[in-house]
């Protein structure tokens, strides 16, 4: 089985989020093994340095990787499925990098094989670990024709 690897910046902790993810990463137990990387988030207010220093971190822990990012190219979930069948075939990178509350660095943008947006609305950085966990789920039951996507 194919790990596919969630990077992100700083860690779950609105219980509700934390919530979804273990129930995500359950629920996904069947079809892929899930592992979450967590790159310690930068301290102060300063977004330009926040973004330097967890993009660094980023760049020490991800291979080649593909960046959710709200520019990024918007699928429906049909189409992410397809992207996920072509993670675990190996033809895109399985590293999905998440930025942290100030976004990532341009060497970050730089850096990804490919951009996706979960969505054109801006969420909170903890937030979208819980879509994306949801979306995953909802990709792999579509590939494997179970009734979850309506």
């Amino acid at each position: 089985m194919k790990t596919i690897r969630l990077i992100w910046v700083g860690k779950s902790k609105e219980p509700f989020v934390l919530g979804g993810i273990e129930k995500y990463l359950k629920l996904l137990k069947p079809y892929a093994d899930i592992e979450t990387v967590e790159v310690k988030e930068a301290r102060g207010t300063d977004s330009r340095m926040a973004r330097q220093e967890e993009g660094a971190r980023i760049l020490e822990k991800a291979r080649a990787y593909i960046l959710l990012d709200e520019s990024g190219e918007e699928m429906t979930s049909l189409e992410f499925a397809g992207f996920l069948r072509e993670m675990i075939e190996g033809r895109v990178p399985r590293d999905l990098v998440v930025g942290g509350p100030f976004g990532v660095s341009e060497a970050v943008r730089k850096g990804a094989v490919k951009q996706v947006a979960l969505s054109r609305l801006t969420f909170t950085h903890q937030m979208v670990r819980l879509v994306l966990m949801e979306q995953i789920f909802r990709a792999f039951t579509i590939l494997k024709g179970r009734p979850y996507h309506y």
